[in-house]
């Protein structure tokens, strides 16, 4: 079994996942924070 070094893995691809991710997380909660205030005005 090999030894472990930290900071020897090429992580781009996680990096990569994790950025999409939380670029989703992001624009997901502004579409439902829109559409919650949309729903509170138009209910008046």
């Amino acid at each position: 079994m090999a030894d472990h070094k930290h900071g020897e893995m090429d992580i781009e691809v996680q990096q990569k996942t994790f950025d999409g991710f939380m670029k989703a997380v992001s624009w997901s909660a502004v579409i439902i924070i829109c559409v919650l205030i949309f729903i509170a005005l138009v209910n008046g």
